[in-house]
């Protein structure tokens, strides 16, 4: 590893650990009500939209009643965005002539199910299926309110772990107000000008008439992409204004716009642990939490580099191209990446986005090596439990210490507790749920496609191993709410659109759902004190037991498939 990559890797996980304590402390102040710097000027705007949509901010739901709340709002965005890609030929901005991608009725049910989610799982071409209309009232629309669900219920669920002896979690609308008004808007304002200065175009010109040195005619889309950039990105949604997405030069044009980018995905979530901290009254509890997500992002980051930097062994044996870094050349596998952005610019983005529950991908991971494009598959099978999804990486890092913690309770004959809260029998049959949701949803599916035809279509460019991993690929990504995927696996018809789009629901609501019903628990709980037989979950004993229950239940749901595509393939590539 090069100093500067190695300056850039640390530069940016310092970056983003400065920004945990304001951030997750600002966060912790504005979803308990307390005084903030935008009250002034955000409280009557609150006020007036409570009026508006008749909702009473005092009302206390119960976990049963978010849950509907945020089902409702869910299928409510779902339903509209699908409307208006139905109608798209009839709306603002839209020409035929270079919108070629047919909005078939599959492809609009896999758009609006994927926005609605946070998942943003593309199987079109963004300039060549979307107008600036749909891109900027539809999907970016839904990129704010899916994001704020999805926050909202992060914080449901942690107050379910704070609150004793409550029958209630929050407010589902005023934690999604909250959401977009004092958390994703402002920031969402000051990163979009920051990408304007980096070159990120911002206006509704029609797309430019170019001619190719080849004499071709070209056209190259342009359009309100930098306040699309930023809200994909923060909200960790993914969806990208262009095909190429966090590659293009106008969505992603300097390095300094890709470290912004890079940020704005991870700064929220990984603030959520110190959040956590800061209601529980106990901040020593969400350090720890963002010190194992910190320590597995570094791990992470360190193995996808080094598979990059190694390159491919055969280019190397073949003796005609010289892989290693010199001087003049990066060396290394630079398949599939952005000059501008190199192997460390773009590994960081692998990993990131893979973690971070982001499809903003800006290379190619279907042309990295197979130990390389493993480690981001890894990230999103584990249940991107380092940063994660907006409110959805907390409690998915903290149902994988539900499990660590009730295998030490067995292991020392006492019953497992977690802040205090006891993890009984009706507790552990919701975290066992919310356990087999993610290997039911992405390896039966990932069966079925390379048993049957119609999945097997999708395979254009590859089989074998690495048609298996791109297939397996897809389905991961669904689940995980992420979107990024395997460039060779052409997804655009009817199989895919429905099978990845059950993935997307899937991954959305069959986590979310147990989560707010262990909430719920948590909260008519009381709270224990600790003894000298508790576990502290502040410490360095409870980070090892973490990581040791992530890694055991990762290989023991995972590891045959992996075996199938990814390992195999990098054994093959080493004969």
């Amino acid at each position: 590893m090069t100093f500067p990559i190695f300056l850039q890797y640390t530069a940016f996980l310092l970056c983003v650990t400065l920004l945990v304590k304001p951030l997750g402390g600002y966060m912790a102040r504005v979803f308990q009500g307390e005084w903030t710097l935008p009250d002034r000027l955000l409280r009557p705007i609150e006020n007036g939209i409570y009026r508006v949509l008749g909702v009473d901010p005092r009302h206390d739901m119960a976990a049963s009643e978010y849950s509907g709340a945020f089902l409702l709002f869910s299928l409510f965005g779902a339903l509209l965005l699908y409307g208006l890609l139905r109608a798209q030929p009839l709306l603002p901005w839209y020409d035929a002539a270079l919108l070629k991608t047919p909005m078939t009725p599959d492809l609009a049910f896999n758009t609006a199910i994927s926005f609605s989610t946070t998942a943003t799982w593309q199987a079109y071409g963004g300039e060549t299926t979307m107008s600036y209309f749909s891109q900027m009232v539809g999907l970016e629309a839904q990129n704010f309110l899916a994001a704020a669900a999805g926050l909202a219920v992060g914080i449901g669920f942690l107050r379910g772990l704070v609150r004793t002896k409550s029958p209630g979690i929050g407010n589902f609308w005023v934690d999604v107000v909250r959401s977009i008004l004092w958390v994703l808007l402002p920031i969402a304002l000051v990163g979009a000008l920051l990408l304007v200065w980096q070159g990120v175009p911002a206006n509704f010109e029609p797309y430019t008439r170019a001619t190719t040195l080849e004499g071709r005619p070209q056209s190259i889309a342009q359009g309100p992409v930098a306040p699309f950039e930023i809200i994909k990105n923060l909200g960790t949604n993914g969806g990208g204004f262009f095909n190429a997405n966090g590659a293009h030069p106008f969505e992603n044009p300097t390095p300094l716009a890709n470290f912004l980018e890079m940020l704005a995905i991870a700064a929220l979530p990984a603030a959520l642990p110190y959040t956590f901290g800061r209601m529980l009254g106990r901040p020593r509890q969400g350090w720890v939490l963002f010190g194992v997500m910190a320590c597995l992002f570094s791990i992470g980051l360190t193995l996808c580099h080094a598979a990059e930097q190694g390159g491919n062994p055969w280019v190397a044996r073949a003796g005609r191209i010289e892989s290693s870094a010199t001087e003049n050349q990066p060396g290394g596998n630079m398949e599939g990446k952005e000059v501008r952005f190199g192997i460390g610019g773009s590994v960081l983005g692998a990993i990131t986005t893979s973690n971070g529950a982001t499809g903003s991908t800006n290379s190619m991971h279907d042309s990295y090596t197979p130990a390389g494009g493993l480690i981001p598959l890894a990230n999103m099978l584990l249940g991107e439990m380092v940063f994660g999804g907006l409110g959805a990486g907390l409690y998915s890092i903290l149902f994988t210490a539900f499990i660590g913690l009730f295998a030490a309770g067995l292991m020392i004959g006492k019953t497992p507790e977690f802040a205090g809260k006891i993890i009984a029998s009706g507790e552990i049959k919701l975290i066992m749920l919310y356990t087999l949701v993610a290997p039911a949803a992405v390896l039966i599916p990932t069966a079925v496609a390379v048993a049957v035809p119609a999945g097997l279509a999708g395979l254009t460019t590859n089989r074998g191993p690495h048609g298996f991993s791109e297939i397996l690929y897809a389905f991961t990504s669904s689940f995980a709410n992420n979107g990024q995927a395997f460039g060779g696996l052409s997804a655009n018809s009817p199989f895919y659109n429905l099978s990845t789009a059950v993935a997307m629901l899937a991954g959305r609501f069959g986590l979310a759902i147990p989560a707010l019903a262990l909430a719920g628990r948590f909260a008519r709980q009381g709270r224990r004190p600790m003894t000298a037989g508790t576990l502290p979950t502040d410490s360095f004993t409870f980070a090892v037991v973490l990581v040791g229950a992530a890694l055991i239940i990762g290989a023991l749901s995972y590891l045959p498939a992996l075996a199938l595509g990814p390992i195999v393939e990098q054994l093959l590539l080493a004969t």
